[in-house]
This record gives structure tokens, C-alpha cells and sequence, in this order.
């Protein structure tokens, strides 16, 4: 009888091998699960400096959301988060929109000269554009903040640093009328729920106070500011 030799090609006697092997195992093949990405973050970091003399503002809210979204857009109608946070300085319902993805809040009121530095981690999937909404308490509805900045794509360590002026909500009038505002110098309310003012947002034309002839104000001139009122330094760490 003649004996015969078959010669498999490498490539193939592996298969045949693999094969082999899987039928034997039957059931008891375990298929590994593809590894999940890895989550890249990063984190920003935002030092907020109060420029006024003797304007407090209220604790800040950083957040972040997408491209699209804008907290405030001058010449149209406040929403009602930011008339909580311009007349009260209640920045609550600003975090709880829905647009935001992430947010900060401040440890509490920035004072006059003063800054204080917030972090944001993201996940680089989520990092678009960033705001930052704060009140000037001894005020009717004045407040300052970033509106909608793109922090995507910015290099480590180069930081941006910006100025930025006071706007009116256009929710009360700026009677500076005792009982009216929620800051130190009147110890009134904050937020109502009344709009008796233009009713749109725009650029603040500043406080007037009992010495320029207002005289049921109770601010004095060191009440006064000048814009820009809000320096802002956005860099980000990692």
C-alpha cells in the first residue's frame, strides 16, 4: 500500500489546530469583552476678581454646557433663573438648567478686591463652553459673569484672561429704594416675583446713590462702579 504525505501550509494547519480546539471545549469557550475606552479628563481652573469698591457679589456658579447654549443674551427678555440670581443672588435654578452638563458653586460672597479660583473637571467629550453668573448685591437686579466662552482645544498651562462689565437684568427698577435690595448697605428682599423695569437685559448704567440727588437711595458713592467690574483668568491645569 502506498503512503501518501499531505503538507498543510502553516496558515492553515493553525486553523485546523484552532478548530480542533473550540470543538473540544464546546460550551466552556469564554470570548473576552473589548476593553472600554479610557475616559480622558480635563480640568480648568477660573479665578474671578471683584474690581468695585464697595460692591459685594453674590457666591458664583461656573458651569459648563454646550456650544449652543448662552445664559443671557442682551436686548431679549431675562429668564427667570437669571432674575433669581440678578435680584437675590440665588444661582440654584442656573444649575439646574438643563443645558448645564457640570457646575461649581463659590464658598460664598466675593468681596471687593477680592478673587477666588473654582475648578472644573470634564470629560474631554464634554468640554465646550463654560459661564459664570454672579450678583452685585447692593444693587436692585445688577450682575456680571461669562457668557458662553469655548474652552475647547485650550493648550495646558496658557492661561485667557478677560474683563467683564455689569449688566441689568431689567427685572426691577433701580430705585435703590430702602427695603428694595438684599445686600448690606439695605438689608432688603431679594427676588420677587413682579418685573416693573424695561424687562430685557443690558449693559447696567450704574448706581446713582442719595449724594447725586437720588434721595430715597440708600447707597453712598462708594456704591458706585465703573465698568469693566469682574476680571477673569481661565486656564486650564491638566
Amino acid at each position: 500500500m502506498k503512503t501518501t504525505d499531505i503538507k498543510l501550509k502553516p496558515s492553515l494547519l493553525a486553523l485546523v489546530i484552532a478548530t480542533t480546539l473550540l470543538s473540544g471545549c464546546g460550551d466552556d469557550v469564554v470570548v473576552p469583552e473589548p476593553t472600554p475606552p479610557v475616559v480622558v479628563m480635563q480640568t480648568f481652573t477660573v479665578t474671578v476678581t471683584n474690581l468695585t469698591a464697595n460692591q459685594l457679589m453674590s457666591p458664583v456658579v461656573l458651569a459648563s454646557h454646550s456650544a449652543d447654549a448662552m445664559l443671557w443674551q442682551a436686548g431679549e427678555t431675562a429668564s427667570l433663573a437669571i432674575e433669581k440670581m440678578a435680584e437675590g443672588g440665588d444661582t440654584a435654578d442656573i444649575a439646574a438648567l438643563e443645558v448645564i452638563t457640570s457646575s461649581v458653586n463659590g464658598t460664598g460672597m466675593l468681596m471687593p478686591g477680592m478673587s477666588e479660583t473654582l475648578t472644573l473637571t470634564l470629560a474631554e467629550a464634554d468640554v465646550a463652553n463654560i459661564s459664570l453668573a454672579t450678583m452685585l448685591v447692593n444693587t436692585n437686579d445688577a450682575f456680571t459673569g461669562i457668557n458662553s466662552v469655548n474652552i475647547a482645544g485650550m493648550a495646558v498651562d496658557m492661561p485667557t484672561m478677560m474683563h467683564y462689565m455689569a449688566y441689568d437684568a431689567g427685572t426691577e427698577a433701580n430705585t435703590e429704594a430702602k427695603g428694595s435690595m438684599p445686600g448690606p448697605a439695605d438689608g432688603g428682599e431679594g427676588f420677587n416675583t413682579a418685573r416693573d423695569d424695561v424687562d430685557f437685559v443690558h449693559i447696567h448704567p450704574g448706581v446713582i446713590s442719595q449724594y447725586d440727588g437720588l434721595t430715597d437711595s440708600v447707597l453712598m458713592p462708594s456704591h458706585r462702579f465703573d465698568n469693566p467690574v469682574l476680571a477673569v483668568t481661565i486656564m486650564r491645569t491638566e
